[in-house]
Formats: structure tokens, C-alpha cells, sequence
């Protein structure tokens, strides 16, 4: 008596998800054997060695039947290469025991009579023809693998030799890859049993597939995916008697219908069928193996058609699909993208503005982005596989989009929606669920009169799960899990589509209607929560980039990024580390190049602006002054010059249709800021990335290289910005960057902050040199430049000017030292760049006090008998001419002197900028300085005796400077041209130092002394009988007047008691008339 089947005991449900499962899986390491293979650096290395050429060759030619005898070159790597080639031979052995169990699942459906319904048995039939597909797909794959009888061959003969017989399954898998080779035929030989079952599934599909494969002409006017279309209906749950039907993947369909009908080709004589199988194929040239690999079908199918009998016309039939496919596929997909763009971007817009709509609108969203996602994929696997043979038309075109991006984007922000307002859709359905679906359920299951144990039990326990639910359990944000649920409707799909089952579903469509609106529904509630074309990937995006029209929507790709960790499979962990680096690396990659264009838009609108900035300065108003004056001295019938656009004349236009480069600029700006203000993080596998700090970050590196840029410093000719002009040039910058706020939000102040901190300092961040330490640089040319004659330090002017026309090339001295120029310096290098200069300059003080030190020891016996007989004409004139380096020594004090009268401008002018700045702060630390205690002296005698004795060497050689005919007294600037007024400085501010580092506490007899000593010395000077050692006696007189007028220690009433006054003003008068009469 043969044995009853209990449908709960097949467990073809639980079969059918755990080998489609593995099947994916054995795909995935397939894909990777065949791609590391095909490659190479990836291939082992043994497939190319030399060495092992001919053996391989050897293996290839007798597989399977090998004989070992014949392949002594691989006894000495034996085991390198079983250990090398171990993980492909295995899986080409799990392949083989996939094979085993598809083939038992197949059988027993067979034998059970399965009743396959897409439309009844949703679940059911797409196992089904999902595990046919798998198993059509990996056989195909696998005779693609280019070395796969070498790696099994040469695995085989190494585990032959070292174990003494073969690999246990070596016989059965170098069968299979024998008959599988080509696969297709075997395949079809293997599905004859099967044929009726396989049948019947495909023709499930004949109403799906023809309502589904529309024109974007019919989508339009079906008013597909539109949530206004129907105003009446806007509020009304989106369904349908079979739900899951509705958001299925074409793409996937036409896979089932081709691979499907290759397996049973006796089908297409029938006129169904025939219509399902060519509709597929005009759909498209080429189908999706896996990932990136495809099958150009047409020509696969005519190669199997072609050794078969009464064939002829099927072929014709295919090479008819072939031509229509590449003629007419291109643009039909490309309308349909077109189509998507608007209708995905009209529900974002709606279900944003009425986030309550998720809820009964839900199906329209899957609907949406499951024919967006085929779209998508279509034009990718398309574009990277042209037709093989070129036809009329404009396929190549149609199949470059670059309105892609859009529509990758509004797929993208209508996922974000559904996941930002998941609780709103839990909420719906969870009450949709307990409040109708479970009452609906409970009443259909009442009216049933004949129930198994089994089936009873999961229809209760069905009732029972979506019954209990509550809205508390969203609000306490309880996870929900109805996996198991789905799984029990599966199973029992399965135990009544089986032939004799005691409740036949066919029987009870409404049920199957009703559980599988349930599942749906449950999928609202609990699973809210693919691109390997990687290069047309890159491509795309850099094709966006170079069309601002599409620049909003190019976040859509770092954004994708972020689901590459769903394309790997746990049977192949190897794949994962490449991948994730593959998509790290690419989405910083897509964040770098968006902040870079995103950078170089800003630059050149910042660049325009100081061009237009730079023509608001004061010096070009010169030429419409000029013209303006040539205009009226001109005979009014000649030709007026042309005349020169004045500023401004940019923002006057007739149209605003006209659009000039900035409108451009800005407008690109724009686009490309919204696609990095989108979203403020996107995770990548574990890593958060931030496009607004690649902004950040670019904008950064910019400003402080534009900054050094603009400061336009050449070394060779010592020329540089003026510093006023500089400042209006970065303002103009900042004001651009300013205005980015606008667009992104980022904080643009933190931006200047750290820019022009590292501009105050010697160098950058990137060891560059900074603004500060150019002008530092440039401040010490011009000081040797004063010094080198021709330039004067003027107390009135309170600059250095050029005296003649050397001394303006080449730059003028006035137009970078006067106090407005060195108010602009300040401002922009700030306190921190000041004191950078400063240090600059009192190291160069320092360096010319230490050589004059060495001067004085050199001197050390003249100077002291000079001292001691100060009051010995005879004497001190005798000493005088024994002393050595006079000249040098008032040079160098005259180079201190030039070098504090800059310092002290500089400082001045620091003083004026933070007093407008910080009024408040700097009158506090100003009043800290005037009462901060001195630090401990330095007792040194002789440290003491030198500047004694140096102060004796500056005061007897004084009258030496009324030799040089350069030392004559310019009243017009209260200065000498060759700078010995700034002395008066450089004496007050060494000896005040020097005698209070010493800390005897006798700056003010020091200073009498050197008073007395200068008086005497300068008085000498009226006896003197040579006119050219009196040249300039009376300028040289008037040093000695403004050393007292600086000096804290000195007063006018000690010099009358030294040196009559009545000189002094005499003097004056002298040189201003001598000036005057020269003017």
C-alpha cells in the first residue's frame, strides 16, 4: 500500500527559502571565481606559470579521464596547490550538491502535483520559478568560468598524488562540467518531467506581465503612481486583490519568461506563451546573469534553436525580437524614465508636505520604486553592453541619460521619507491589521468546513498575532518581527496547492486574496528598514557634475553607496572587505569632487569680485579724470575717445533673460550646494561621512592659498601687493564666501578663523609660507633699501618717502610705509603677524648692537682716555683721530635708528586698528604694561663699561655726520636725507636699554654725560676752519635738539646749560631758508 504524503512532512516551503537562499550564494561565488579567473593579477598563480604550461594544457585536453603519470611537473607544489586552489574546487563541489538538491525539490513538486498561481500562491510560484532561474543562471555562469576544467583537473592531480586516488566527488563534477557545456540543452533535456509544472507557472504570469509591460504613454494616461489623478480617492488605501503582484520587478519576469521558456520550447507553439516569450525579448538585447555579467539571449537562444528541428520559424521569431529590441527598447525605457522622474518626484513633494498619506499611499511608493529600480538597472546593464551588431536610430543616444541622477534621487528621498515616518506607517497599519484585517480573517476562517490540523493551527495562530497588536506598541517603540508569520502563510501556500490537500486554495481565492493583503501589511510594519557597474557608476556621476541642470541631485550617489553592504552574501565573507573599501573609497571620492566643483564655482565668482572690487580703488579714477580734462582742451570737431566703462555697469540690464557668467555661476552654485546641504551625514558600512566638512575642508586650503596668492609677492623683483589693496581684495572674498551660508549650512566663520590664524603665523598648516611672514620678508627690503639712501624716514608724514627717482623703483616707499597702508597690515595679518614683524626687527637691532659692542672693544683704550678728558680740547682731538670705524658705527646707528622708526609706525598703527577693534581690552592691557614690575637687572661691570664707553664712541662722532653732504636737513619732511634724525631713536631706546639691563640705576647721569660730551664735541665744530668738515653743521645741530625732544631723561633746560640754544634755532632757520631758496 503505498504511503499517504503528509504536505506538512515535504517541508517544500521551508526547501524552497533555504535553496533559494544558498543559491544566491553559490552565485555570489561563482561570480567571484569566474571574475578572479578571468583577471590576471587575481588568477592563481599557478594557472599561469610557465612551468606548468604544458601540463595544464595536458589536463584541459583529457578532462575528466586524467592520467597522473603525464603530470610529474606538479609532484614538487602538490600541496601549494591543493592549498591554493582548495576554496574553487569546493565550490564547484557544493555546486554539485546544490544541483542534487534542486533536482530532489523539482522532483517532489512534481509528484505532489503542485498547483503553481501567481496570483494565488504568490510566495509559492516565485520560489519556484526563482529556484529555476538560480539554477538556469548558475549553470550558465559556470560554462563561462574560462579555467574551470584546469582548476579542477589540476586540484584533482595534486590530491591524487598526495593521497594516492582521486577526490571522491572528481568522477560526478568532471561529468557535470562536461555535460554542461553548453548548459542550456542539458538543462532542457533535465526539465522534461518538469515541464507541465513550469508551464503552468509561467502562464500565472500572462495577466501580471501585459498589465505590467506598458508604454510610459499608457502609464500617463492610466494615471499610474498619481496621488491627484483621483482627488475623490486621495484618502482611500491604495490595494488590489493580489498585492504582492503589484511591486514585483519586471525585470525579473522577463528572466522567469526567457529562461523559463528555453526549458520547455515546445510551449511557444502555443499562442500565450509565444506572445509572454516575445514580449520579453523585444524588452531588451541583453539579460542579467548576475551583478554585471550578462547573456546577449538572442544570439545564446538561435545558437540552441539551431540544431533543432522544426525550429526555423523560432528563430526567425527571435532575430525579428533582436531588431525590435535594439530599434524600439532604447527610447520605450527612456520615456518610461522620463515618466518616473516626474510622477516619483510629484509623490515626494506630496507625501512630504502630508506625511499622513505614507500610510494608504504605501503601495504606490513600492509600486514607484520597484519600476524606477528596473528603469535603473535597464539603462546601466544596457549602456555597458551595446548591441553586438550596429542598427539605424538612436539607440547609442537613448541610452545616455543624464537625467539619471534625478531619478536615482527621488528614488533615494522617497526611501529617506518612508524611513523618517515609519511610525506614522506603523501606526496605520498596525490598526488597519488588529482593527479590520484580523476581524475580516477571523470571519472567512469561520465559513471553512474542512481544516487540517496543520492548516487550522497557522490560521489561528494568524488571527491571534495581528489581533493582539496595539498602537501602544509603536509608541513604546517596540520592535516588530512577523518574519515567522510570513513564513506560516508560506507553509501553508504550500500544504494547499498540493493535489488532494483537504482545502484546496484554488477553492478560496478570497482567503489568499485577504492573507496575502495581510503580508503586505505586516511588511509596513516590521520591514521598512545592487550596482556593480561600478565605472558607468563613476561615469554618471562625473556626467552630472558637468551639467549643472542635474548638480541638485547628484548627492543620489554617495548616497547609493551606502546600500552597497546589502550585495554581499554570507556564503562568499571573502567579497566583503573588497567591497566595502570599493565603497568607501567611492564615496569619498563623490564628497571630495562635489566640495571641489563645489570650490572652483566659489573661486571664480570670487575672483570676478575682486576684479570688480579692484576697480573701485581710488588710483583708477585717474584716467576719467585725465579724459575728462583731454575732453575740454580738445577742438570740439575732432573725434572724442571712446568711452571707458565706469564700475558697476555690469548690474545694468535691459533683460533678465539674458544670462551673463555670474548668473551661470551662481545658479551652479546653487544646484550643487543643495546636493551637499541635503543631508548632514551619510553611513557607509560603519563610517559616517560629512559632505559639509568636505566643504568645509576645501573652502579652508582655498582661501589661505588665495590669501598668499593675492598678497602676489615676487621674490625677484622684490614687488608686492600694497597692503590697503590686499585688504579690499580678501574682504572682497570674504564676502563671497560669506554668502555661502546662504546655500550650505556650514560655518563660514570658523572657515576665516582658521585661514587667517595661520596667516599670522610663519607658516601654514602645510608648512607654505603665510601672508605675515611675506610682508616680514618684504619690510626687511625696504629697510635695506632705506638704508642704501634715497629713501627718508618723515616725521610729518610719518613715512619713508623717495627722495629721487632711484628711490621709487620699484615701488614707492610712501605707498606701502604710510600710516593707512600699515593700518591695512595690521588688520590683516592682526596682533599675532605684528608681533612676528617685531621680533623680526628687534632681532635685526639686535644683531647691529652686538657687532657695535665689537666695535667699542676695538676702541676700548681711545674711548676711555676720550672719556676721561672730555674737558681737554687738545686732548679729545688728538684721541678723536686715533679712534678706528667712526663711519661704521654712525651707519649702524643710523640702521637702528631706520629700523625702530618702522617699528614704532608699526606699532602705532596696531595701537589704532585694536583701538577701533577692542577699545575696552586694549585700555586694560595698556594700563597692565605701565605697571608691570621690572624684571631682575643684570649685574655686569663690564656688560656697563661697554655701553659706557659706546655711548662715548656715538658722542664724539656725531660731528663727523656734518662731512656728508647727505646729512643736510629737509624742513619739508622734518627729516635728513640720509636718516641720521632717526638716531635721535636709536640713542634714547639702546642706551635706555642697555643701562637698564645693567641695573646700576644711572640711565640719567649716563644720559647727562652723553649730553655733555655730544655738546662739547658739536661745539668744537664752530671752530673748525675746514668748510668740508662744517658742511652740514647746522642740520647736525638739530640732531642734538631732537635727541633731547625724545629722551625721557633729558630736558631742554639741561642742553642750554650745555649748548646755547640760540644755535639750535639759528639753525632751523638756516635750513628752511636753504630749502626754500633751493625750491
Amino acid at each position: 500500500m503505498a504511503r499517504v504524503m503528509v504536505p506538512s512532512q515535504l517541508k517544500l516551503a521551508e526547501k524552497l527559502s533555504l535553496i533559494n537562499d544558498r543559491g544566491i550564494g553559490m552565485l555570489t561565488r561563482i561570480y567571484n571565481i569566474k571574475k578572479a579567473c578571468g583577471d590576471a593579477k587575481s588568477k592563481p598563480g599557478f594557472l599561469s606559470d610557465k612551468t606548468l604550461e604544458s601540463s595544464i594544457k595536458y589536463i584541459v585536453r583529457r578532462f575528466p579521464n586524467i592520467d597522473i603519470k603525464g603530470l610529474q611537473a606538479i609532484t614538487q607544489i602538490r600541496n601549494e596547490i591543493i592549498k591554493s586552489l582548495s576554496l574553487y574546487y569546493y565550490t564547484f563541489v557544493d555546486l554539485l550538491d546544490f544541483k542534487d538538491n534542486v533536482c530532489d525539490l523539482l522532483t517532489t513538486m512534481d509528484a505532489c502535483q503542485v498547483h503553481l498561481d501567481m496570483t494565488l500562491n504568490f510566495e509559492l510560484t516565485k520560489g519556484y520559478l526563482d529556484l529555476v532561474t538560480t539554477y538556469v543562471t548558475l549553470m550558465v555562469l559556470l560554462s563561462r568560468v574560462e579555467d574551470r576544467k584546469a582548476v579542477l583537473g589540476l586540484f584533482n592531480a595534486a590530491h591524487e598524488v598526495v593521497h594516492s586516488q582521486s577526490d571522491t566527488s572528481f568522477p560526478r563534477l568532471g561529468q557535470m562540467i562536461i555535460d554542461y557545456d553548453p548548459p542550456i540543452k542539458k538543462l532542457a533535456e533535465e526539465f522534461v518531467p518538469h515541464q507541465k509544472l513550469l508551464a503552468s507557472a509561467l502562464m500565472s504570469l500572462w495577466g501580471i506581465y501585459t498589465s505590467r509591460n506598458l508604454s510610459a504613454e499608457k502609464w500617463r494616461s492610466d494615471q499610474k503612481l498619481s496621488l491627484v489623478g483621483n482627488p475623490g480617492y486621495l484618502l482611500k488605501p491604495s490595494q488590489t486583490e493580489n498585492m504582492s503582484c503589484e511591486y514585483i520587478s519586471l525585470d525579473t519576469m522577463e528572466r522567469w519568461i526567457t529562461f523559463g521558456f528555453m526549458l520547455c520550447p515546445q510551449m511557444l507553439s502555443q499562442d500565450k506563451p509565444n506572445k509572454l516569450w516575445m514580449s520579453a525579448l523585444e524588452s531588451s538585447w541583453v539579460v542579467a546573469l548576475f551583478r554585471d555579467e550578462v547573456l546577449y539571449i538572442h544570439a545564446y537562444i538561435i545558437n540552441y534553436f539551431d540544431g533543432m528541428k522544426g525550429f526555423g520559424k523560432r528563430i526567425s521569431e527571435v532575430k525579428e525580437c533582436y531588431n525590435q529590441s535594439v530599434q524600439k527598447a532604447a527610447h520605450r525605457h527612456r520615456e518610461r524614465r522620463k515618466f518616473l522622474r516626474t510622477a516619483l518626484k510629484e509623490l515626494g513633494l506630496i507625501l512630504t508636505d502630508q506625511p499622513g498619506l505614507l500610510g494608504p499611499k504605501a503601495l504606490l511608493i513600492f509600486m514607484g520604486l520597484c519600476c524606477a529600480r528596473d528603469e535603473v538597472f535597464w539603462v546601466l546593464r544596457h549602456n555597458d553592453n551595446p548591441p553586438q551588431q550596429k542598427s539605424k536610430g538612436k539607440t547609442a543616444e537613448d541610452l545616455v541619460d543624464r537625467q539619471l541622477p534625478e531619478l536615482l534621487f527621488h528614488m533615494e528621498e522617497l526611501r529617506v521619507l518612508v524611513r523618517k515616518y515609519s511610525q506614522v506607517m506603523q501606526r496605520y497599519y498596525v490598526q488597519y491589521l488588529s482593527g479590520f484585517d484580523a476581524i475580516a480573517l477571523n470571519q472567512i476562517v469561520q465559513t471553512l468546513q474542512v481544516l487540517a490540523e496543520d492548516e487550522s493551527i497557522i490560521l489561528s495562530s494568524l488571527c491571534n498575532v495581528i489581533a493582539n497588536l496595539s498602537v501602544k506598541q509603536v509608541e513604546d517603540n517596540e520592535a516588530f518581527d512577523f518574519r515567522a508569520l510570513r513564513l506560516d502563510w508560506f507553509r501553508l501556500q504550500a500544504y494547499t496547492s498540493i493535489n488532494k490537500s483537504q482545502l484546496g486554495l484554488q477553492a478560496h481565492r478570497d482567503l489568499a486574496s485577504l492573507i496575502d493583503t495581510i503580508m503586505f501589511h505586516t511588511k509596513m510594519v516590521d520591514y521598512l528598514d545592487e550596482i556593480f557597474y561600478s565605472k558607468i557608476f563613476e561615469d554618471q556621476f562625473h556626467m552630472c557634475l558637468e551639467f549643472p541642470a542635474q548638480n541638485r541631485y547628484i548627492v543620489a550617489f554617495p548616497l547609493i553607496c551606502g546600500h552597497f553592504q546589502s550585495c554581499t552574501h554570507e556564503l562568499c565573507p571573502e567579497e566583503r572587505h573588497h567591497i566595502r573599501e570599493r565603497s568607501l573609497s567611492v564615496v569619498n571620492m563623490f564628497l571630495d569632487e562635489m566640495a571641489k566643483e563645489a570650490k572652483n564655482i566659489i573661486t571664480t565668482i570670487c575672483d570676478e569680485q575682486c576684479t570688480m572690487s579692484d576697480k573701485l580703488l581710488p588710483k583708477h579714477c585717474a584716467i576719467l579724470i585725465s579724459q575728462v580734462v583731454n575732453r575740454k582742451k580738445k577742438d570740439k570737431n575732432k573725434k572724442s575717445a571712446p568711452e571707458i566703462a565706469k564700475p558697476g555697469v555690469e548690474s545694468l540690464r535691459k533683460t533678465r533673460e539674458e544670462l551673463t557668467t555670474m548668473d551661470k555661476l551662481h545658479m551652479a552654485l546653487t544646484e550643487l550646494c543643495f546636493a551637499i546641504n541635503y543631508c548632514s551625514t551619510i553611513n557607509v558600512w560603519d563610517y559616517t561621512f560629512a559632505p559639509r566638512e568636505y566643504l568645509t575642508q576645501h573652502l579652508e586650503t582655498r582661501f589661505a592659498r588665495a590669501l598668499v596668492g593675492m598678497v602676489m609677492y615676487n621674490p625677484d623683483t622684490n614687488e608686492i601687493a600694497k597692503p590697503s589693496e590686499l585688504l579690499v581684495s580678501v574682504r572682497a572674498y570674504m564676502n563671497v564666501l560669506q554668502t555661502v551660508e546662504n546655500y550650505v549650512h556650514i560655518d563660514i566663520t570658523r572657515v576665516f578663523n582658521n585661514a587667517l590664524l595661520q596667516q599670522t603665523q610663519p607658516l601654514d598648516s602645510h608648512g607654505e609660507k603665510t601672508v605675515a611672514a611675506l610682508y616680514t620678508q618684504y619690510s626687511e627690503v625696504l629697510l635695506r633699501r632705506v638704508s642704501a639712501g634715497n629713501i627718508c624716514f618723515s616725521n610729518n608724514q610719518r613715512a619713508f618717502v623717495s627722495l629721487t627717482a632711484e628711490g621709487a623703483i620699484p615701488f614707492n616707499a610712501e605707498e606701502f610705509s604710510d600710516i593707512s597702508e600699515l593700518r591695512a597690515l595690521a588688520e590683516l595679518i592682526g596682533p599675532y603677524g605684528m608681533k612676528l614683524l617685531n621680533e623680526t626687527l628687534m632681532w635685526h637691532i639686535a644683531s647691529q648692537v652686538q657687532e657695535l659692542k665689537k666695535l667699542v672693544a676695538n676702541n676700548k683704550d681711545v674711548l676711555v682716555a676720550l672719556r676721561t678728558n672730555f674737558d681737554k680740547p687738545e686732548i679729545m682731538k688728538e684721541q678723536f683721530k686715533k679712534l678706528q670705524h667712526v663711519d661704521n658705527v654712525l651707519q649702524r646707528m643710523t640702521i637702528v635708528g631706520v629700523i625702530l622708526s618702522f617699528r614704532q609706525l608699526a606699532q602705532g598703527a596696531l595701537v589704532d586698528v585694536l583701538e577701533e577693534r577692542i577699545p575696552f581690552l586694549l585700555s586694560s592691557i595698556l594700563d597692565f604694561r605701565h605697571n608691570i614690575p621690572s624684571g631682575d637687572p643684570m649685574t655686569d661691570d663690564d656688560e656697563h663699561l661697554l655701553a659706557c664707553l659706546l655711548m662715548v664712541f656715538v658722542a664724539v662722532s656725531i660731528p663727523k655726520l656734518a662731512r656728508n653732504e647727505n646729512s643736510f636737513y629737509r624742513a619739508s619732511l622734518e627729516g635728513h636725507a640720509n636718516n641720521i634724525h632717526c638716531m635721535a631713536a636709536a640713542v634714547n631706546n639702546i642706551f635706555g636699554a642697555l643701562f637698564t639691563i645693567c641695573g646700576q640705576g644711572d640711565i640719567e647721569d649716563r644720559m647727562k654725560e652723553f649730553l655733555a660730551l655730544a655738546s662739547s664735541s658739536l661745539l668744537r665744530l664752530g671752530q673748525e676752519a675746514d668748510k668740508e668738515a662744517i658742511r652740514n653743521r647746522e642740520s647736525v645741530y638739530l640732531l642734538l635738539d631732537q635727541i633731547v625732544q625724545e629722551s625721557p631723561f633729558l630736558t631742554m633746560d639741561l642742553l642750554e646749560s650745555c649748548f646755547p640754544y640760540a644755535l639750535i634755532r639759528n639753525a632751523y632757520h638756516a635750513v628752511y631758508k636753504q630749502e626754500h631758496m633751493q625750491a
